[in-house]
């Protein structure tokens, strides 16, 4: 194990929320997100940033572990 992540809310274990109070969305924070998502079956997380301006984004993963080739980013 290289270390632990740890998400900032979990709704219904079914939506991963992850909190920012950034001056605006990153690519880290879709990365950081991207992984919390690929390494459960959850397949959809919320970035939500509470910075100077609001602002959200959405992120939906294909979990079938059965065909991981099929596996979509969206």
């Amino acid at each position: 194990m290289v270390g632990e992540y740890f998400a900032d809310m979990l709704v219904n274990d079914l939506v991963i929320l992850e909190l920012k109070a950034a001056e605006g969305l990153r690519p880290e924070h879709e990365a950081q997100l991207l992984h919390y998502l690929r390494s459960t079956k959850i397949e959809v997380g919320l970035i939500l940033n509470f910075g100077r301006k609001p602002e959200f984004k959405r992120k939906a993963y294909d979990t079938d572990r059965d065909n991981i080739e099929n596996r979509q980013i969206y």
